[in-house]
């Protein structure tokens, strides 16, 4: 049930990292210049108070961590960013593949 879960929640990053490429897609269509949709840009306009405690967070435990991989993350596109860990959660928890010639019991 919860490898059930995770597989749905991945399924829905995907779709949501999908909607985004369509998004910037679109915009690049309407603009004529390439801009992408930023993560931590995405993640301030959802819940800006969140970004800022994930942040004091991040930096009360691992100070090093935040300017060498949060960052990098924070400024990726959102399409990408979705699309990675809707892949890694689908891929994660997908079903076990049946075993030949005895049961699992």
């Amino acid at each position: 049930m919860i490898r059930g879960f995770f597989r749905l929640v991945g399924l829905l990053l995907l779709a949501g990292g999908f909607v985004f490429m369509v998004y910037d897609g679109a915009r690049f269509v309407a603009d004529n210049t390439l801009r992408f949709t930023r993560f931590g840009q995405f993640w301030n306009d959802v819940h800006q108070s969140s970004q800022q405690a994930f942040h004091a967070w991040v930096e009360g435990k691992a100070p090093w961590l935040w300017n060498s991989v949060v960052r990098v993350v924070l400024d990726q596109p959102v399409f990408a960013v979705m699309g990675v860990l809707g892949i890694l959660l689908m891929l994660l928890f997908r079903p076990r593949k049946p075993l030949i010639g005895y049961s699992r019991n």
